[in-house]
């Protein structure tokens, strides 16, 4: 991705890289999407599928040897600062509303498990172990209340015996009257009694709040359905605790003014100010409690402003800690001028979310290599958003359908169940794809109808074009013509397979020029599949063809010929050894002859090799996958180059086997290909809408080694059963996530139920017992209650037990998951697990 590249390049390669041309900056910035919402953008570029394609010499962002002629003396000067410390600058105006991407780039995204969508992440409130029933707190609290009540009866009454023994035992004798009944005597005795009883009174109503559960009701009941209700509750109970004080309902006046005349003395209240501050001060403790917790002053504040306003910004803060949308890396390393332009640009609505993520990935390339930093900057201060384009000049999809993050990678698909399969912390919490995920390999199964492709596939599909867009991935996506995968713009290069009208071809050999590496490949994909045929087998013969063919031709045969050979025609082997003989190639026609003995032989795969080559030897693939110098097909080398975007529909309603076929074949290049290459910067992913006959013991083994090379493979199956069945253990053990829609089968599931494992749970067994009464009044009330309830009385013993079960059964899985549902289990290229989540699908 940079402003180097080429137009007009049919079919891309690595040694085919014309020479660099610079795009002139669009005329208007495109529409910015709403990121958070996943609003679809309504700007579309001049151009179609393969208008404007380029592919650049070198993805790092750098001025072309065109900027370098011209663009210098129109570009604005700027003076460069070495990286460091930047100076303090005044803060950007602040942002306008209705400005997406700004609010965007400064909403949060913690770090958090594998699968969760981060995107403005709010923690769960802590899970509560067992709530309490509406009716059961109620209950609880009246019965606590009543008996309160009851106790303060009897106290006052005196009916409780010795009620004043613990006074009398830290008071002088000669307060109180003779007896453990006998009351003061005196007026310190009378003094002494109220505070007492105030005492008393104050432990008697917290054990009964606390019994009652009062905290819990007036939670429930009063603090969740939040202002005003809270504060006018708070009121009510207020005037109406004032009341009962007043009224010396509640002991609280007269013991308050006893221990302050037994501090003070008695004189004090000879004042009438005194007495009126000591009421108030009454009044103000009674109202201090209720105006906590109905939270009068957060409401006086948020109604009448009087809220404490926010700390000014720090301008003297360093440019390292300014916000996200203010470019603080470039500020840090002393480009303010191009922070400053990109700023604006962000504030004023020219920049989308993919321009922001391009641009990051853009700097960070460039930071790798100082020289490119200058060039770069001074791209950003003469085109603003639209530097380092991508190579087709697009800075956007056409249309998106599911919400993505560009600046994570992520492309959110569902939803967590509230499910007990699920953990509580990841219910409710949105489920999320990203390339640290999709590079251990996706594997769903579902059958048709179940939402694969709508709910899963096409947004990893969006998503990976949008990273593409950002420089930083490239897709292949494959599937039947007329598959939901995205429409044509949203692509830069479309293979059609069969169509007349189709740009590209599909190079059988991958784009090398390896007669060994190609005969493997395409043995592969010609003959993977047959259980009773070696591929190694099948890639000698090939080789044995293909070598000499290359050598006395310069290219590989097309299909017709490689058909002629692998049949053991007379005249195609005599073409090829005249050409070799006059060509004095000793060593080819060795392999020719030895061909030549093995053909016919017990166990020659030639047959069945030449019987697959005729699926595509068919008068609809005429010319499709021509070789030489008049082919145009499309290398598949090309992806692990530059950031492309590839789809390829192939013809499954007409030519079923033969588009099988060519899914294997396109698998078996694709993990060859992405295996071999050096350069594993840029993130490469493969996505199969049906993979179905497409899996070999070969592929199984490359889709293992794609995580080490940054790259990974998306395959959807109706069943596990579309791959050979010693291959259904590999295949689940290769790929880091999976997926089980609703609607497979209990053997599927089955399989899944093995893959996931076990977990270790506690279960609860209650077993009921009958109780046999010993004593005559115990049976009558046993009876008595058999009668009314129409059952024993018994009792529960519980056993509490630690058991190893499956995370989900293949019952379940078959028969509980529900519509628009999947089962998905993810981890990461870094090893970190997540326990399979039932999770609704809207992506």
């Amino acid at each position: 991705m940079d402003d180097d590249g080429t137009r007009g390049v049919r079919g891309p390669s690595a040694d085919k890289a014309p020479g660099p041309a610079v795009p002139p900056p669009p005329a208007h910035p495109p529409r910015v999407p709403n990121p958070a919402t996943g609003a679809h953008p309504a700007d579309r570029h001049p151009g179609g599928r393969n208008e404007g394609l380029r592919y650049p010499a070198d993805r790092h962002p750098g001025p072309s040897a065109e900027q370098r002629r011209t663009g210098a003396a129109s570009a604005p000067s700027m003076e460069h600062r070495p990286a460091g410390p930047a100076p303090a600058v005044p803060p950007t105006a602040p942002p306008p509303p209705g400005s997406p991407v700004d609010a965007w780039l400064r909403t949060p995204r913690p770090q958090q498990e594998p699968g969760v969508w981060r995107y403005g992440y709010t923690p769960p409130p802590p899970e509560e172990s067992e709530r309490v029933s509406d009716r059961s707190l109620l209950v609880g609290a009246l019965i606590a209340l009543l008996s309160a009540l009851l106790l303060w009866s009897l106290w006052r009454n005196g009916y409780l015996p010795y009620r004043l023994v613990p006074l009398k035992l830290f008071t002088p004798g000669e307060w109180w009257n003779p007896g453990t009944s006998g009351g003061p005597r005196t007026i310190e005795g009378s003094d002494a009694l109220t505070v007492y009883e105030a005492i008393l009174f104050g432990l008697l109503a917290y054990g009964c709040g606390r019994i009652g559960n009062f905290s819990e009701l007036f939670r429930r009941h009063v603090v969740e359905r939040g202002q005003p209700f809270l504060a006018l509750a708070a009121a009510a109970a207020a005037g109406l605790t004032q009341l009962l004080v007043w009224k010396e309902t509640l002991p609280v006046v007269r013991p308050v003014l006893v221990l302050v005349a037994s501090v003070a003395g008695g004189e004090i209240y000879q004042s009438q100010t005194v007495v009126n501050v000591i009421y108030g001060l009454i009044a103000a403790a009674v109202l201090w409690p209720f105006a906590r917790l109905g939270r009068w002053h957060d409401l006086i504040a948020t109604r009448w402003g009087s809220g404490s306003a926010p700390a000014p910004a720090d301008t003297s803060a360093p440019a390292t800690t300014t916000s996200a949308d203010q470019w603080p890396e470039l500020r840090a390393a002393g480009w303010t001028d191009a922070a400053e332009t990109l700023t604006a640009e962000v504030r004023t609505g020219r920049m989308n979310d993919v321009d922001v993520a391009r641009l990051r990935h853009a700097w960070a390339l460039a930071t790798r290599r100082p020289d490119r930093l200058g060039p770069l900057a001074e791209s950003v201060l003469r085109t603003g958003g639209a530097a380092a384009l991508h190579p087709s000049g697009h800075r956007d999809l056409p249309r998106r359908t599911a919400r993505h993050d560009v600046l994570t990678g992520q492309v959110r698909i569902g939803r967590c169940a509230d499910d007990p399969h699920n953990p509580y912390i990841r219910r409710g919490t949105g489920l999320a794809l990203d390339p640290a995920l999709l590079g251990t390999s996706l594997l769903a199964v579902g059958p048709p109808g179940a939402g694969k492709s709508a709910r899963l596939i096409r947004p990893v599909v969006e998503a990976l074009a949008l990273r593409a867009l950002a420089g930083q991935a490239a897709v292949l996506a494959v599937g039947g013509a007329g598959e939901p995968l995205g429409p044509d713009d949203a692509f830069d290069v479309v293979v059609r397979v069969g169509h007349p009208g189709s740009a590209h071809d599909i190079d059988l050999y991958g784009g090398t020029t390896d007669p060994d590496e190609a005969a493997a490949v395409l043995a592969e994909g010609l003959v993977g599949d047959v259980g009773s045929l070696d591929s190694r087998r099948a890639a000698t013969v090939l080789a044995q063809l293909l070598g000499p063919y290359r050598t006395a031709y310069g290219h590989f045969p097309s299909v017709p010929e490689l058909r002629e050979l692998l049949d053991g025609t007379p005249a195609a082997f005599a073409g090829l050894r005249a050409s070799l003989e006059s060509a004095g190639h000793h060593a080819m026609l060795r392999e020719l002859d030895a061909r030549a003995r093995q053909a016919g032989g017990p166990g020659d795969p030639a047959p069945a090799l030449a019987d697959r080559v005729a699926l595509l030897d068919r008068s609809t693939f005429a010319g499709f996958f021509a070789t030489g110098p008049d082919a145009r097909p499309f290398e598949l080398r090309a992806l692990g180059q530059y950031p492309l975007r590839v789809r390829v529909d192939l013809p499954e309603r007409g030519h079923a086997e033969a588009s099988r076929l060519l899914t294997r074949l396109l698998l078996a290049q694709f993990t060859a290909i992405t295996a071999a290459r050096t350069d594993t910067s840029l993130f490469v992913c493969l996505v199969l809408d049906d993979a179905t006959h497409a899996v070999t013991a070969e592929t199984v083994r490359g889709i293992r080694r794609l995580r080490s090379v940054n790259a990974g493979a998306v395959l959807a199956l109706r069943t596990v059963d579309d791959v050979p069945e010693a291959l259904h253990t590999p295949l689940l053990g290769a790929v880091g996530c999976t997926a089980a829609f609703s609607g497979i089968t209990t053997w599927d599931g089955k399989r899944f139920a093995e893959a996931w494992g076990k977990e270790w749970v506690e279960t609860r067994e209650v077993a009921q017992h009958t109780v046999f009464a010993d004593q005559p009044f115990t049976r009558a009330l046993h009876a008595l209650r058999k009668l009314v309830t129409g059952k024993a009385v018994t009792t529960d013993a519980v056993t509490v037990r630690q058991v190893e079960r499956e995370r989900w059964s293949a019952s379940e899985l078959a028969y509980g998951v529900p519509a628009g549902h999947a089962v998905l289990s993810l981890t990461t290229v870094q090893g970190e697990h997540a326990p399979p989540l039932l999770v609704h699908l809207d992506g």
